[in-house]
C-alpha cells in the first residue's frame, strides 16, 4: 500500500528486536590469538560489479581509531562503501574508521561494506592489516559456535513455477495465503529502529495461528545496503541480520517470506509524488538505477541458497502517473532507463530480474503492473525474460482503486493467471470492516490463486487497513474477516 511515513505512529512504537553476534576470535595452530582477524565476503556479484563486506576485530589493546588495508589481486575497484571511509590507490584499499565508530575495544568488532567493479576474476585479497599489523596470522580455519534456531513448526516449502501455478518440490500446487508485515521499509529510514513492533517467535507464531502460510516483508534499499542516510545500528549488516533472522522464523512457522522492495532511492515530484525527498523515505513511481539492482544482487545472494523465499521487485510501480502515455508507461516499466516525467535513471523490472539471475538464484520472482500494482492490463505483452522460467504476476487491490470489481477482474486479471502464477501481494480496505476484502478473497478462492492482506500492524485502521490491534494477533474487525477465512480454508 502506498501508505505515508508513520512518524507519529513510529513514537508510540514498542521494543525494537535487533540482533547481536558474538565476537569469536580465531585461534592460532599454537593456541594464541592472532592480533586481529578479518572476515572478507562477496556478499552479491553481478555481471561487472559485486558487493562485499569486511569484518575486523581486534584481539589486542584498544584501539581510539584503525585503518584497515589489503590488496586486490585483480582489476577489482572500490567505488563507493559504507561504515568506513573507502579509498583505494593502485590494488591497495583502506577503509579507515569514521567519526562514529573510531573506538575498537579488545575482542570488539566493527563491519564494514563497499561496491566495486570487476573483471576478468574477483579473487579475495589474501592479506589484511590493522593499523599495519597484519591480520589472521597462523590461524587456522574455526567452525562458528552453533546459534540456536527459533522454535520450528514446519519447514516452509521450496517453491518453483509450473505453468501457471506455484508448486513445491514435490509437484503438488501451492497458494500463498498470509499478511504483510510492514515496518522494515520505514523504521530504519526514519531512525526509530528496525521493525514497528515485535517480531520475536511469539510475534511469528501469532500470524501462523491464523493459518497463514506466507508472510510479505517490505525493505528498504537505503538500509539493506547500509548507506549513510542510515543510522549504522538500523542499516547494512544490522539490518541484513534482522531480516535473515525474520525469515528463519516465518520459515520455522512453514510460512513462506516474500521479500519486497518497497522504499527506494530517487527524486520525484510529479504527479502522485510522496514526497520530494531523494532518499528511500517514501514510495517512489520506479526503482532507480542506482541502487536497486545492487539491493537485488545482494539479497538474492544472501537467500539463493533458499528456495522457500520469494522476491517481489517493487512495490507498487506507478510510472503512468508521470506520463499520459500507456505506451511510454509499460515500456518504462519493463526497460527502465530515462522514463517520460521521472527525473532519475529507472532500473526496469527486467533489470532487477536480471540483476537477481546473475547471481545464480532461481527463487520465485514476482512483479507488480502500473498504478499500484493495481492494473495488469498489459502485464502479459511485457512480460519480462526470466531464464529460470520462475515468473509470477503481482497484483494489489483496494476498494478505492480503480480495478476492484468482478468485472475488472474477470477481463485483466484472468488472462494474466491463465498464463503465470498471480499473487495479490496486498488486498485491503479503508473501512473498518471487510466486506470488500470477502469478495476479493471469493474471486480468488474459486481460482485457487494467492492473496495476502495488509496489514499485521496495530494502527488505527481507518489511517491504513490494520488487521490487527495488538501482536498477539487480536484481529481489528477488518482482520477478523481475514482470520476467520483462512481458518475456514485451513487444515
Amino acid at each position: 500500500m502506498r501508505h505515508p511515513p508513520r512518524s507519529v505512529l513510529l513514537a508510540a512504537a514498542g521494543a525494537v528486536a535487533l540482533v547481536a553476534s558474538a565476537v569469536v576470535p580465531v585461534v592460532s595452530a599454537q593456541g594464541a590469538t592472532p592480533a586481529c582477524t578479518v572476515e572478507y565476503a562477496v556478499t552479491g556479484q553481478w555481471a561487472d560489479g559485486f558487493q562485499g563486506s569486511v569484518k575486523v576485530t581486534n584481539n589486542q589493546a584498544a584501539l581510539t581509531s584503525w585503518k584497515l588495508t589489503f590488496d586486490f589481486a585483480g582489476p577489482q575497484k572500490v567505488t563507493q562503501g559504507w561504515n568506513a571511509k573507502w579509498s583505494q590507490s593502485g590494488t591497495t584499499v583502506t577503509a579507515a574508521n569514521e567519526s562514529w565508530n573510531g573506538t575498537l575495544g579488545t575482542g570488539a568488532g566493527v563491519s564494514a561494506g563497499f561496491l566495486a567493479s570487476w573483471s576478468g576474476s574477483n579473487t579475495a585479497p589474501a592479506v589484511f592489516k590493522l593499523n599495519g599489523t597484519t591480520c589472521n596470522v597462523d590461524a587456522e580455519p574455526t567452525t562458528p559456535p552453533p546459534t540456536t534456531p527459533p522454535p520450528s513448526g514446519g519447514a516452509a516449502p521450496a517453491l518453483h513455477v509450473s505453468g501457471n501455478e506455484l508448486v513445491d518440490a514435490g509437484g503438488t500446487p501451492r497458494r500463498l495465503l498470509g499478511v504483510n508485515r510492514s515496518g522494515g521499509e520505514f523504521m530504519c529510514v526514519q531512525g526509530y529502529g528496525i521493525w514497528d513492533g515485535p517480531v520475536d517467535d511469539a510475534a511469528v507464531k501469532a500470524i501462523a495461528d491464523w493459518k497463514a502460510d506466507a508472510v510479505r516483508i517490505p525493505l528498504n534499499e537505503e538500509c539493506w545496503l547500509g548507506l549513510s542516510t542510515v543510522k549504522p545500528e538500523y542499516g547494512g549488516a544490522n539490518y541484513i541480520d534482522a531480516v535473515k533472522q525474520l525469515v528463519s522464523r516465518v520459515e520455522a512457522h512453514g510460512m513462506t517470506p516474500i521479500l519486497e522492495l518497497h522504499w527506494s532511492y530517487g527524486q520525484y515530484t510529479g504527479n502522485s509524488a510522496g514526497c520530494p525527498d531523494v532518499h528511500a523515505t517514501c514510495q517512489k513511481p520506479m526503482p532507480d538505477m542506482q541502487y536497486s539492482p545492487s539491493f537485488w544482487s545482494s539479497v538474492a545472494g544472501t537467500f539463493k541458497g533458499d528456495q522457500a523465499a520469494v522476491f517481489d521487485l517493487f512495490n507498487e510501480p506507478y510510472p503512468d502517473r508521470a506520463t499520459s502515455s500507456a505506451t511510454d508507461a509499460w515500456k518504462c516499466w519493463r526497460d527502465g532507463g530515462t522514463c517520460p516525467g521521472i527525473s532519475y535513471e529507472v532500473a526496469g523490472v527486467q533489470d532487477l530480474v536480471d540483476s537477481i539471475r546473475a547471481t545464480g538464484a532461481k527463487n520465485v520472482i514476482m512483479a507488480g503492473g502500473l498504478a499500484y500494482s493495481n492494473d495488469l492490463s498489459q502485464w502479459t505483452a511485457y512480460k519480462p525474460t526470466d531464464p529460470a522460467g520462475n515468473l509470477a504476476a503481482a497484483y494489489h487491490v483496494y476498494n478505492f482503486n480503480s480495478c476492484s470489481s468482478e468485472s475488472c477482474w474477470n477481463s485483466t486479471l484472468a488472462p494474466v493467471a491463465a498464463h503465470v502464477p498471480l499473487i495479490a501481494g496486498e488486498i485491503g480496505e479503508n473501512t473498518c470492516a471487510h466486506g470488500f476484502v470477502d469478495r476479493v478473497m471469493k474471486w480468488f478462492d474459486d481460482r485457487d490463486l494467492s492473496y495476502l492482506g495488509w496489514t499485521w500492524n496495530t494502527w488505527d485502521c481507518s489511517s491504513g487497513p490494520s488487521l490487527i490491534s495488538a501482536y498477539d494477533g487480536t484481529p481489528t474487525a477488518y482482520g477478523a474477516g481475514l482470520r476467520d477465512h483462512l481458518r475456514a480454508l485451513g487444515p
